[in-house]
């Protein structure tokens, strides 16, 4: 048997199902998002990136030299476009990122386990790494990218950063637990602004982010209080959007002139009174580094347009 080969199965034997580099240096295993354990190369040297938010990241921890491939829909930085596109996520073509001989691909939410398994199929690793329900989850995303590509010092120093800013800006609330700014009694409920954010708008129905999400946590560390925040997913009714007229509305910039002029919407009285925050995307949408952006953005132009 030749020396590579029996390197490659002692560090198999060696990795553990949680991710533990092995003692050759030669391949990890690890578990993704999907509860799939994956073989695959402790420093990998070219890397397809199929999520923004993981293009995102692995700029954000200095491992953009490794991108090999990303989506139509990773745009952030701008230095991203520089970098070969498979074109969209919905329906990858996976021709088009085996061209580009990648020995690692990561993932991200909309991407089904039914093609992460076509991948493996392929002989490329493929690894998940969904968002997660709150905002906290962002350092375990940051952390695990981090592992896979050979930057788990860089990874970790961006999340230490990330969280003192977010300790500096939330006095160590993160969302996720209640606190007396959330608290749902009549008197705090008239004091913290309600907020409604526009994931989706017309006939296409209306969805938004319920409480089960992280950016409900950033709502919340703004200083706002979703009134989806009773809702578990996306669905919103229209009837509940206008029953509770909420105090603000974040909606993506490109998408709030379309719907500020349109029925029902424009009666609602934060587009009559001009309290709509129009937000950058993927500062808020995505479970990236630049959602503390989003709750800074959020809290600035709820206080200045409350004056």
């Amino acid at each position: 048997m030749k020396r590579t080969t029996i390197l490659l199965v002692l560090a198999i034997a060696l990795c553990s199902c949680h991710g533990r580099k092995d003692t050759t240096g030669v391949v990890d295993t690890v578990t993704d998002d999907y509860g799939r354990t994956i073989v695959v190369p402790a420093h990998p040297q070219r890397v397809v990136s199929l999520s923004p938010a993981v293009t995102e990241i692995l700029f954000a921890i200095g491992a953009d030299s490794l991108l090999a491939g990303r989506t139509d829909f990773c745009v952030y930085p701008d230095e991203a476009a520089q970098i070969p596109s498979i074109g969209g996520i919905s329906n990858l073509n996976i021709e088009k990122i085996l061209s580009l001989n990648p020995d690692l691909v990561i993932s991200g939410s909309m991407v089904g386990k039914k093609v992460t398994d076509q991948m493996d199929q392929m002989g490329t690793p493929m690894v998940c790494v969904i968002e997660k329900p709150h905002f906290d989850a962002l350092y375990d995303n940051i952390r695990t990218i981090g592992n896979l590509v050979g930057k788990t010092h860089e990874a970790d120093s961006l999340c230490n950063k990330l969280m003192d800013e977010t300790r500096a800006l939330t006095n160590g609330d993160t969302g996720d637990t209640p606190s007396p700014q959330t608290d749902k009694s009549k008197e705090n409920c008239q004091t913290v602004p309600t907020v409604y954010y526009v994931v989706g708008f017309g006939a296409g129905g209306n969805f938004t982010a319920g409480g089960n999400t992280f950016i409900n946590d950033i709502i919340k560390m703004a200083g706002g209080r979703n009134i989806a925040e009773e809702v578990t997913g996306w669905n919103y009714s229209l009837e509940a959007l206008v029953q509770n007229d909420p105090d603000f509305i974040i909606v993506r910039r490109e998408d709030s002139a379309a719907f500020c002029s349109m029925k029902p919407y424009n009666r609602l009285r934060a587009v009559r009174e001009g309290r709509v925050i129009g937000i950058v995307s993927g500062t808020l949408d995505l479970q990236v580094p630049r959602n503390i952006d989003a709750v800074l953005y959020i809290r600035k132009r709820m206080s200045e347009l409350q004056k």
